[in-house]
């Protein structure tokens, strides 16, 4: 191989390296859940607040915001309050459809 050739060769692995980088880059970024969930929750929060303010006041969208942010900020109250929510609709429903097979005796 001649030297002219070789430098090709290295240069040509070179920007195949930069190319792999950027697209192994990319790739973390789309497998990157966390970061992509939390930027869609900003906006929708931000869409909200920006609705808040239009329909009552700009003091009330801030409070949409402050609220929000508590909740991204130490999610396990409303995960807590959801999952409990949870918890007893399946009991009342499960109640509901053994009283149905009862006859609706009680």
């Amino acid at each position: 191989m001649t030297e002219r050739k070789v430098e090709e060769a290295r240069a040509d692995r070179d920007v195949t390296r930069e190319e792999l980088a950027e697209t192994l880059d990319a790739l973390g970024q789309k497998l990157d859940v966390r970061t992509r969930a939390g930027e869609k929750v900003d906006a929708t929060i931000d869409r909200a607040a920006e609705q808040v303010e239009k329909t009552v006041s700009a003091p009330a969208a801030e409070k949409v915001r402050a609220g929000a942010e508590a909740v991204r900020n130490n999610p396990l109250p409303l995960f807590a309050a959801v999952f409990g929510g949870v918890v007893v609709l399946r009991f009342l429903l499960r109640r509901r459809h053994a009283h149905r097979k009862q006859g609706g005796a009680c």
